[in-house]
């Protein structure tokens, strides 16, 4: 299949949530992002706008009755800059992630700028 989107981890945010992850749940995650790279119209039970922030998304993912998130952004409206992850135990997104998340994004653009 051919990539529409190039995706990208910012720092190790994304590959240490994932490390700490079991195999199928890593597969499942591999999974929802290769769908993320490659369909045109990427599914909102993929792939989801947080309401009251800016620009900020979350994969999702779910496998069995438990159910895992890891935010991301556009860049550029190709690239999707992975950023912390979590398993979600509640119904609603836990404000401390969401400003988490924030903050990196916040954090990214910034160190962009320098370049």
């Amino acid at each position: 299949m051919e990539k529409i989107r190039e995706i990208i981890a910012y720092k190790n945010y994304f590959e240490d949530f994932l490390k700490e992850q079991p195999v199928k749940v890593q597969n499942k995650i591999f999974k929802i992002l290769e769908a993320i790279e490659t369909l045109e119209r990427i599914p909102t039970n993929y792939l989801k706008l947080i309401v009251g922030t800016s620009g900020l998304y979350e994969a999702r993912i779910q496998l069995g009755s438990d159910i895992w998130r890891v935010f991301c952004f556009f860049d550029e409206r190709k690239l999707v800059i992975l950023l912390n992850g979590f398993q979600k135990k509640t119904q609603k997104t836990p404000g401390q992630e969401i400003r988490k998340a924030n903050k990196l994004m916040k954090e990214y653009y910034e160190s962009k700028k320098r370049q």
